[in-house]
């Protein structure tokens, strides 16, 4: 399977930004934790991120027949970004939505997530690890089929 990880605004910033929040995990941190996936799971997984939404958009629609699915922390984006939304459901491959915290016990604001419906799962604050579920969940659907 070939996994599209995209990571949106300020995720670069993982280990500087509210470690308290976030950890102290540097996004070049994440980057090694979600290649080690690799080999323990026998994929290949591509890793962007942008500020950007009209990149994470693009990146979305290219990922359309380049890869098998999509793990996506849409960061702030997630609670405003009907743009993404429409990326999303305008694609054939499934997208799991990740957060490293858990966005219900955040700010008023940050509990809505307008995305969440077009993606085929969300999994939140598990660090890290909300990846790795993520990635558990793509596999389990490449099985079902």
């Amino acid at each position: 399977m070939n996994i599209l990880v995209l990571n949106g605004p300020n995720l670069n910033m993982l280990g500087k930004r509210e470690p308290e929040v976030y950890g102290n995990q540097s996004y070049s941190d994440l980057e090694k934790y979600l290649k080690s996936f690799e080999q323990r799971y026998d994929v290949t997984i591509d890793i962007k991120q942008s500020n950007l939404e009209g990149i994470l958009i693009d990146l979305l629609q290219y990922a359309d027949d380049r890869f098998d699915g999509v793990i996506l922390n849409a960061g702030a984006f997630t609670h405003y970004s009907y743009a993404l939304y429409d990326a999303i459901k305008s694609i054939s491959i499934p997208v799991v939505e990740v957060h490293l915290s858990d966005l219900t016990k955040r700010e008023e604001f940050r509990k809505i997530s307008v995305i969440k419906d077009a993606c085929i799962h969300s999994v939140m604050g598990l660090g890290f690890k909300s990846y790795e579920e993520g990635l558990k969940i793509l596999l389990e659907g490449s099985e079902q089929k």
